[in-house]
């Protein structure tokens, strides 16, 4: 094992770096091998690339001073054999050669080297280069050994999160049993617009906790699309129709193009994604002269929806962050009550795994316009070709 394998591992041994030195000139060999040795490092010389890959194989070295003009195996192809295997693939490799061209220096460099001294050289400028790669690769195997104790730790607190909400969700299911049940007994009025204050609260916690399961297992790649073909102008019309409740006097309009819209999709959703997108909207514009514009159009390689609004805006320096998960911008300052964060990351990871995208376009204080687009192939589109003038009506 090599002294940046060891330490990454925590094994007790010799913490001196190993330098694996290849020459078939015996005089450099020795030379490199003489004062890589007094400056602290241990040293591997061989003559022969063959008799290096075999050793390298057994133990890796920390680093590889490659000549270039060599029988049996040239540094090059040396190079590329070392980076064909995983072990050695991350050692870094130095040539040394008398070649002193530019094409010989971008030969070495797409074989994989990482850096390249002409002969003849002076020892001060290799070991200088020797030092350096050394420390950069030290810094690459502790930043890998952080990532992998920062994953360690994320898979911990998503199994945590996980099993939380799975115990809050079983939790909620008899609670709204309950009240669904007390709302069809008789009640004085106060009573039943407590109870109704409830219902709505459980709801939404309800739904908070279907999105947080959701984009989990979106993210850890356990959701499986269940895709069919789907007429998308019924589909969104039946979105927009089950917001009633949260529509108010807002108005709200709805343009689809004329004829069937039919794509592959998991309707369910993509519904999800038209609920969450129009819902924001709706919660985001004021209640009286709020106005929401729902779109549906073709696109050359399939469909894009947008909803489109009068609300507050999201100023330019959000919209990088804006689908973030847990992101918010000032929904309590908005007075939205209820908000989890993860709607919007919901609908860019559902887009996304139809091989889709989202997108944003608003301005602080001039609305906001939220996209998507999903992509059909051709002969999944059915029906009349859509023409681009669109039929714009009431939703329903």
């Amino acid at each position: 094992m090599n002294a940046l394998g060891a330490a990454e591992s925590g094994e007790s041994v010799d913490p001196r770096p190993t330098v694996m030195v290849v020459d078939d000139t015996p005089d450099n060999l020795a030379l490199l091998d003489h004062m890589l040795r007094a400056q602290g490092y241990r040293v591997r010389a061989f003559p022969r690339p063959a008799l290096a890959l075999a050793a390298a194989l057994r133990t890796p070295p920390d680093i590889f001073l490659l000549d270039i003009n060599m029988p049996e195996m040239t540094g090059f192809e040396l190079c590329k054999r070392l980076k064909a295997e995983r072990a050695l693939a991350e050692v870094p490799v130095i040539f040394i050669s008398a070649l002193s061209e530019t094409s010989d220096k971008v030969r070495a460099f797409s074989a994989g080297g990482v850096d390249y001294v002409t002969k003849p050289f002076q020892f001060d400028e290799v070991e200088a280069r020797v030092r350096a790669h050394l420390r950069i690769r030290s810094q690459q195997v502790e930043l890998q050994a952080a990532h992998d104790r920062l994953r360690g730790l994320e898979e911990v607190r998503d199994s945590l999160v996980h099993m939380i909400v799975h115990d809050m969700r079983s939790l909620l299911t008899p609670v709204l049993s309950n009240l669904d049940w007390l709302a069809s007994e008789p009640l004085a009025d106060d009573a039943r617009d407590a109870l109704g204050d409830s219902l709505n609260a459980s709801r939404e916690l309800q739904d908070m906790i279907k999105s947080l399961l959701d984009v989990s297992r979106m993210e850890s790649a356990q959701m499986t699309l269940a895709p069919a073909l789907t007429e998308l102008n019924a589909l969104v019309a039946s979105a927009v129709h089950d917001l009633a409740a949260l529509r108010g006097t807002r108005a709200v309009t709805l343009a689809t193009p004329p004829g069937d819209c039919h794509l592959f999709c998991d309707s369910g959703l993509v519904r999800r994604v038209v609920i969450n997108l129009v819902g924001n909207a709706l919660k985001y514009v004021p209640e009286r002269a709020g106005e929401v514009h729902i779109e549906v159009a073709s696109t050359p390689a399939g469909v894009r929806v947008t909803v489109r609004d009068n609300g507050p805006g999201i100023p330019p320096e959000f919209h990088g962050r804006i689908f973030d998960k847990f992101f918010q911008v000032n929904a309590r300052q908005r007075g939205v009550k209820h908000s989890s964060g993860l709607g919007l990351t919901f609908c860019k990871l559902a887009v996304e795994a139809h091989g889709g995208r989202i997108g944003l376009e608003s301005e602080g204080g001039r609305g906001s316009s939220f996209w998507f687009e999903l992509p059909s192939a051709p002969a999944v589109r059915v029906g009349a070709q859509p023409s681009s003038e669109s039929r714009s009506s009431s939703a329903p």
